[in-house]
């Protein structure tokens, strides 16, 4: 007997609601799992951005990554841009890179001790590492710097964690860095060149230490992380060509100076499971070598809460 389309799938859905068999539909390439070919994959570039509404706000946020301290002095208030980290657009694989985020994120994040959203996490990137304030969720600034995210994510399936896309990049070994030795080789590796000699920067070299540098609340605080970006990325003129006992110097010296404090750095790491080289106490951890801290303008504005729960009591 055939059936007509709509009565065929009908008869189907009984026939399995029963428990009688019935063969099953094929299954269309619509339907097929989606297969991702990392070493393949590559992230798109301002020229692929398209002239349209979206493409709008994809160029906005782009340019706001680019030119954050200048588009939003209210928020990004030290001399960092967010490409000051994020290099090439966020892009470059040993700079912390963007790419992929919007496929990692709702994530648990051991240092709130929660999921968070990738808006909370860009805030926090607005509150350390800029030392600023956090923008408001809604705001068109915060949604065109996702839609950049998500462009530059585009094809990655949800939860894929693209190699040297997990932020800096781990470190072998953990050595013990001396401040003598680099303050010594903050001189001769030509650090001095884009970031003075009195660590303050100039132009787009932004400053490595004092009230327009990043928090003590930023990741680039621990030696480890700072020690990592420096072999990585620095001197920007010959990147790679310092070995790790040099970069691990030149982070506790960097390090070692005062810079603006990180409203609630004390709840961080609320299970206990914060990394030996916190330079600042947390529950169950004592502050590994911490620099002077210097007050900020809007404590308030530096906060992030964790996401509230809403509807049944807390557990």
């Amino acid at each position: 007997m055939h059936l007509p389309r709509p009565a065929a799938t009908l008869a189907v859905a009984l026939l399995a609601a029963c428990g009688t068999s019935a063969s099953a539909p094929a299954v269309t390439d619509a339907h097929k799992a989606v297969s991702f070919d990392e070493a393949a994959w590559k992230p798109l570039r301002e020229a692929d951005i398209p002239n349209d509404s979206m493409g709008a706000s994809i160029r906005r946020g782009l340019y706001l990554l680019r030119y954050t301290r200048d588009s939003l002095p209210a928020y990004a208030t030290s001399s960092l841009n967010c490409t000051s980290c994020h290099q090439d657009d966020g892009l470059k694989l040993t700079a912390a890179p963007l790419t992929g985020s919007h496929a990692r994120f709702p994530k648990y994040m051991p240092r709130s001790g929660t999921v968070i959203a990738l808006a909370d996490r860009v805030n926090y990137c607005f509150t350390r590492s800029l030392a600023g304030n956090a923008i408001p969720v809604g705001s068109r600034e915060m949604t065109d710097i996702l839609a950049y995210l998500a462009f530059i994510s585009k094809d990655v399936p949800i939860g894929t964690k693209i190699a040297g896309t997990e932020g800096i990049l781990p470190m072998k070994d953990t050595l013990v860095g001396d401040v003598a030795r680099g303050e010594a080789l903050f001189t001769s590796k030509t650090c001095v060149t884009c970031h003075q000699a009195d660590g303050q920067g100039a132009g787009p070299y932004p400053a490595l230490w004092g009230p327009k540098s990043y928090s003590v609340g930023a990741s680039m605080t621990r030696h480890e992380r700072a020690a990592s970006f420096i072999m990585h990325n620095m001197p920007q003129t010959a990147p790679g060509t310092l070995t790790a006992q040099e970069a691990f110097d030149l982070a506790a010296y960097i390090n070692s100076h005062p810079r603006p404090d990180s409203p609630g750095k004390e709840l961080d790491w609320p299970k206990g499971d914060a990394p030996a080289d916190v330079p600042y106490d947390t529950p169950g951890h004592q502050a590994f070598r911490p620099p002077p801290v210097l007050p900020r303008a809007n404590p308030g504005g530096g906060l992030v809460p964790n996401p509230p729960v809403i509807g049944h009591a807390k557990r």
